[in-house]
């Protein structure tokens, strides 16, 4: 998934970028708001939204978001342990609360359950004809017999099977891709969406001419 991480907290940040990277996620790090703000409009298929920053509080900016019909997921990463700041941050727009201190292991957890929340249900497998996508694993079996991809061809189908049934945009399942600051040569999704339909089947992905590609609903 690609993750806006908003913490200000350097070690932190820091830490948790890193094991969510090396979990398979593509990460936006910002430390303030404004940071934050750079990405609006942006695709995300999660944010991690720290409470307090150095710029203003970011759920006031996650209700913002929500008052602006942004539905992204969001998990908040917050100190504040009280039942009255949970209560606020769920009110808010919130889909999940932890408090710090945590483990990334759990914050890893809890975003595969947003994962599966996102494409439409609260199993991990998700059955597409013959193939069968574990979003939690990160495999892929055709006729029972697994399918080894690329970290890159994973990123790809992931981004896809968590919109079945929609048209992404290729500007938006590039940047889902590879995140804000990375650049993709201009065939490059091409090449891994041809690999993928060699790999498991020209019909899983279709391509909507000028509008970008998609998966059907399972």
């Amino acid at each position: 998934m690609r993750l806006l991480l908003l913490e200000d907290d350097a070690l932190l940040g820091e830490g948790l970028r890193d094991y969510l990277l090396g979990d398979g996620h593509v990460v936006d790090w910002c430390r303030s708001l404004d940071q934050a703000r750079a990405r609006q409009g942006e695709p995300f298929d999660a944010l991690l939204v720290d409470w307090q920053l150095p710029d203003g509080s970011g759920l006031d900016w996650l209700r913002h978001r929500r008052r602006h019909g942004d539905t992204t997921p969001a998990l908040m990463l917050t100190a504040r342990d009280q039942l009255q700041h949970r209560i606020e941050g769920l009110d808010a727009g919130a889909d999940d609360y932890l408090v710090k201190p945590f483990a990334p292991e759990e914050l890893a957890a809890r975003l595969r359950a947003l994962g599966r929340r996102i494409a439409g249900g609260g199993a991990a497998t998700r059955r597409f004809g013959d193939i069968e996508v574990d979003l939690n694993a990160k495999t892929v079996r055709c006729r029972g017999a697994r399918v080894e991809l690329t970290a890159r061809e994973w990123a790809v189908l992931e981004a896809l099977v968590l919109r079945a049934g929609r048209i992404v945009p290729k500007s938006d399942l590039e940047k889902l891709v590879l995140g804000f600051d990375a650049e993709l040569a201009s065939n490059a999704l091409e090449v891994h969406v041809s690999a993928l339909r060699r790999k498991l089947g020209r019909e899983l992905i279709e391509t909507a001419r000028g509008l970008g590609y998609r998966v059907a609903a399972p």
